[in-house]
């Protein structure tokens, strides 16, 4: 045998730079391993200073607790650590870092000094080392208590690992980005930011709510949070807290979206369907919610160890965070009403605080199972109009009897003639509804109405579709699914794994209104499927829900179906364009968006209505100025 095929350990040098090819990615991530080293010392001001997008210079500056002198040469060796100790501390890791590697590895590939002082030491101590093994020289030097990491000449020695770096500028917005994150994460700390000599980045310390907002607004924009809604809800060992973004302010690409556990950024895939499934209703195709939301939850039942660089989590109990999520955005959403889209900034206004259903108490039926249990039985009645006719008030979602919800208007609109013109708005800005009231239909497609704030432009089409569809969901959801039974079972494959998934839910399945009975160790007879999907491909809609059972522990796929179905029997149902509505007509249709969830989007995720305040009017026509 050769001596190249021989097994011989690594030297301590080339462990370090395979172990950094892990860490170390690029400036940002020698900035994420120092800031969180910061962070978890107890820091209250962090400074940072870049030079060239941080390929020449990342120095971190903090007040944290410092390192004892005796302590320095053992930072900068692999596996060594202060924040665990055995395998307990590793089940319920509270801290950002804990592998002990991001300064073994950081010194492998770039020059760093580390300089620290404990509060009991007299004066501080300095390492340095540059990319060499990992025997350090401790020596004195003038620092206050914290810790000080300068990092200059990235990947000096490792030229291949260089030339995959970007751009100065690419560089740098990586980097701010991650600082950002940290800083949405930890409000009681203030964070500076200087590039190139030049202030980028001033964030103060948030004590209070107001002060949150202004750092999410710094950070997120200010046009986020005057279109996000303030939430915090808090069940089950579980407490979930933030902003999200109204569906009329969304995305076209993932950019604005940041979710934290217990203060840890992570893009977790099951985060991220539950998300997407609340947002389903009311989003335009290809476009993405925005959030900054922050989940608190028992850290012994989350596994932040699945991934080098700490993005990914793994729940002990994915099902029950999943749900969680979904049932806490759906209601907040189903919750948003015309006025909340006149109303102050989220920074002015108290959080939604849900519990019981509304906090997301439901399993894998999703919104089927909270609206059953959420809503009374609506009557059907008054859903669909012949050809021709007009619009007609339905049912309010909260079981209001229509005569009550619409006797202001009725009243107020009853001495007209029906020819007459709009009347004046009451003297009282708080006698006027959120939408106001209609002046006139344009063009057979919108209704023009005035309300406290200027003018509102609304699609009666898509408007009435909205309601209509959320009618029909609550009527389903209340009378549950009947299913007709096959005149020949339906006989399908599939994995061991699959079928024993397929049995465990059997009940839940028959729920929904497909029966299936378990053939052999591979193998399913379908018996039953829903009377309204009787022209779905029953085999593949049990596999894709499977699927998702396996994946995420729970299924929206027969609700997506059912929805999809319900949106175009909406679609039908709606009042068509060019249809000529009366003033009383156009009144009913904004009183039943005021009360109806989601009006603010049609089936399709498009916007019902707009609004043109004064200021908007008077810059058409350059007033003021």
């Amino acid at each position: 045998m050769s001596e190249a095929s021989r097994i011989q350990l690594l030297s301590p040098r080339l462990a370090n730079q395979i172990a950094a090819g892990e860490v170390v990615e690029r400036p940002a991530s020698v900035i994420k391993e120092l800031l969180e080293n910061s962070l978890d010392s107890g820091a209250r001001r962090i400074d940072v200073e870049i030079e060239q997008g941080g390929i020449k210079l990342l120095k971190v500056r903090d007040d944290g607790s410092g390192i004892a002198a005796d302590d320095l040469p053992l930072a900068l060796a692999r596996h060594a650590t202060s924040k665990i100790r055995d395998l307990e501390d590793l089940e319920q890791v509270r801290s950002l870092g804990f592998r002990g590697e991001a300064l073994a590895s950081i010194s492998s590939v770039a020059r760093l000094t580390l300089t620290s002082r404990t509060a009991d030491a007299p004066q501080a101590w300095q390492v340095e080392t540059e990319g060499r093994d990992m025997a350090a020289r401790v020596q004195p030097a003038a620092h206050p208590v914290g810790t000080s990491v300068e990092v200059r000449d990235l990947f000096f020695n490792t030229p291949a690992r260089r030339k995959f770096l970007k751009a100065e500028k690419t560089e740098f917005d990586h980097l701010q980005e991650v600082i950002k994150k940290l800083a949405l994460a930890h409000f009681n700390v203030a964070f500076h930011l200087r590039h190139n000599g030049k202030t980028v980045l001033a964030l103060h310390e948030a004590a209070d709510e107001l002060s949150r907002a202004r750092r999410v607004a710094s950070v997120c924009g200010t046009a986020f949070l005057e279109q996000a809604l303030p939430i915090e809800v808090e069940r089950g060992g579980m407490r979930l807290w933030g902003w999200v973004g109204l569906p009329t302010y969304s995305r076209s690409q993932a950019d604005l979206q940041y979710f934290y556990v217990n203060g840890r950024m992570v893009r977790d895939k099951l985060v991220a369907h539950a998300v997407r499934q609340a947002y389903r209703d009311v989003l335009f195709n290809g476009r993405h919610p925005t959030f900054v939301l922050f989940l608190e939850i028992d850290p012994g039942t989350v596994d932040v160890n699945v991934h080098p660089t700490k993005h990914e989590v793994r729940f002990r109990d994915g099902r029950m965070v999943h749900d969680f999520l979904y049932g806490t955005l759906h209601r907040a959403l189903g919750e948003v009403r015309p006025e909340d889209h006149l109303a102050t900034p989220a920074s002015l206004t108290p959080a939604v605080r849900a519990s019981g259903v509304e906090g997301g108490e439901f399993g894998p039926q999703g919104e089927m199972s909270l609206a059953g249990n959420l809503l009374q039985s609506p009557s059907t009645d008054n859903l669909w109009r012949a050809p021709g006719s007009g619009y007609q008030a339905t049912p309010a979602a909260r079981g209001v009897p229509i005569a009550e919800q619409q006797g202001a208007w009725r009243e107020y609109f009853s001495p007209l003639p029906e020819a007459g013109a709009a009347p004046a708005l009451p003297e009282s800005h708080a006698d006027i509804p959120p939408l106001g009231y209609a002046l006139a239909q344009l063009k057979g497609v919108y209704i023009l109405a005035e309300n406290a704030q200027g003018l509102v432009l609304v699609d009666m089409h898509a408007a009435h579709e909205r309601i209509t569809y959320e009618r029909l969901k609550q009527a389903m959801a209340s009378e549950g699914l009947s299913g007709q039974p096959l005149l020949v079972p339906e006989s399908m494959a599939l994995s061991q794994r699959e079928a024993d998934c397929a049995e465990e839910h059997a009940d839940w399945f028959r729920r929904l209104g497909i029966e299936l009975q378990r053939l052999g160790p591979e193998t399913l007879a379908i018996r039953q499927t829903p009377v309204l999907l009787k022209q779905a491909r029953a085999a593949d809609l049990v596999r894709d829900v499977l699927a998702d059972l396996l994946e995420y522990g729970s299924s929206d796929r027969i609700q997506a179906h059912l929805n999809e179905l319900l949106a175009t029997m909406a679609c039908h149902g709606a009042v068509r364009a060019n249809r000529r509505l009366t003033l009383p007509e156009m009144n009913a249709l904004l009183r039943d968006m005021e009360h109806t969830e989601r009006s603010g989007q049609c089936n399709h995720g498009r916007p019902t209505w707009t609004q043109l305040g004064m200021d908007d009017l008077d810059k058409l026509f350059l007033r003021g100025r």
